[in-house]
């Protein structure tokens, strides 16, 4: 097994020779993105053309997506990171809009075929399994589909349990590396954030099931909820925030009704102190985007509260989160297949959390209508708690009017008459009703 791993180590681009015209390309997602492997495939960018890059966010590299790189290469980003950003805005980027939990089809049904997969992984145990470390998400199923498998092994991946196993007789290619992963570092968490958090814990009774994000908001609301009892986590990513809840025994699995004891995610986004916590640790369990974003499987934990974010909510609950306008910003992720399967969860909280306000309080992310081009991520027919620094509105099965009173109360206060102006002279409010708090 050994030498059959060994005959198969060569250098990163006599590796990445192998790629040719016309190929996609997938990349490992997140904090698991082979930088060794791209820095390669974009040495050989001069000599293709039109070769297509598919993946999540990554956290490292993504020199591809220069100007001096069209024509040779085209991003398709399935969630648009901050490296690809301003080539998708700019046009020579394509961003898909997708369901998390609905990507992996693309590979297999060969609607997305993938040619070459470029994969980071720890080194093979003596049985020949390699660990995909803190992305398994797309990766894992990437890899079963691909053509052709390049995987830079690193001694500095953490070793991740669950489906996270690949075996070095379905890889093609190894090089051999050694360097930290790319990093998501921590957010500074502001009073706004904590105001938002403090009115999200008070949704979140004792052994429920948590899914959350990224961002001050997540970071805000795990730090509160260190006198919890018997949390759980189902989420399609973990950030630092988790290590100390779990230390502390508040995250726990103990009352989960779906894997419990254990910490169900697909990828964590975070920090070198996160990895060091994930290494064979078996609290963890990763599973492929298709399983752990599933909605009916996200159902089956009783008392799951998910919480996602949005770049802005109109008055009658449309939830915008992955464009700003026309210029596309990130991308669908997880948000509706948790919503959903929180929703029809026993005792579930799907949640919808964002500041009040946006560019330091001069613009109102409660709006009167989105802006021109914004899309709608999550329908005013899934969202239930929207949550923000000045409180919460449960907007399900309620009217348009019901609506649009308590979306008012809970935007900021310089913005609620222009709300209300709004709604009373498009027919949303009666004429004459006042509903901007006294």
């Amino acid at each position: 097994m050994t030498d059959n791993y060994r005959s198969r180590i060569t250098t990163a681009d006599e590796a990445l020779a192998v790629v040719q015209s016309g190929q996609r390309v997938y990349i490992h997602n997140g904090c698991a993105e082979p930088v060794d492997l791209v820095q390669a495939l974009t040495r050989r960018g001069p000599a293709l053309r039109d070769v297509e890059i598919t993946h999540l966010a990554t956290m490292g590299i993504a020199d591809y997506s220069l100007p001096e790189y069209e024509g040779h290469f085209r991003t398709n980003a399935l969630f648009i990171g901050g490296n690809v950003r301003r080539a998708v805005q700019e046009g020579r980027a394509d961003y898909t809009p997708i369901f998390l939990s609905e990507m992996e089809d693309l590979f297999r049904s060969g609607a997305l075929p993938i040619d070459v997969a470029l994969l980071q992984c720890t080194p093979p145990d003596s049985y020949g399994y390699m660990s995909l470390g803190p992305s398994v998400d797309l990766s894992i199923t990437a890899a079963q589909c691909a053509g052709h498998v390049i995987v830079e092994i690193n001694d500095q991946m953490p070793h991740t349990l669950g489906d996270a196993f690949l075996h070095v007789s379905r890889v093609n290619a190894f090089i051999e590396t050694s360097h930290p992963l790319s990093e998501y570092p921590r957010h500074p968490v502001t009073e706004q954030h904590r105001g938002i958090a403090r009115n999200i814990a008070s949704l979140i009774p004792d052994g429920a099931t948590i899914q959350t994000g990224i961002g001050g908001i997540p970071d805000a609301t795990l730090a509160l909820l260190g006198n919890h009892k018997d949390l759980g986590i189902h989420s399609e990513m973990i950030p630092d925030g988790v290590i100390e809840l779990i230390k502390a025994g508040v995250i726990n699995g103990e009352r989960k009704t779906l894997h419990p004891n254990k910490v169900i995610t697909a990828f964590v986004l975070g920090t070198k102190p996160l990895f060091d916590f994930l290494d064979n640790n078996p609290i963890f369990e990763f599973h492929p985007s298709a399983y752990c974003n599933d909605p009916f499987v996200i159902a089956q934990n009783h008392r799951m509260v998910a919480i996602n974010a949005a770049i802005e909510v109109d008055l009658t609950g449309q939830v915008c989160s992955d464009s700003m306008g026309q210029a596309m910003y990130s991308g669908i992720g997880g948000q509706v297949d948790f919503l959903r399967g929180a929703a029809r969860a026993k005792g579930g909280v799907p949640i919808i959390a964002l500041p009040s306000t946006a560019k330091n309080g001069a613009v109102s992310r409660i709006v009167p209508r989105l802006q021109p081009g914004a899309g709608v991520v999550t329908s005013r027919g899934d969202v239930h708690y929207v949550v923000t620094e000045h409180g919460v509105a449960y907007l399900h099965g309620k009217t348009l009017r019901q609506r649009v009173e308590a979306l008012i109360t809970i935007a900021d206060p310089q913005f609620r008459a222009e709300l209300e102006e709004f709604a009373v002279n498009t027919k949303l409010l009666g004429a004459h009703r006042s509903t901007v708090p006294v």
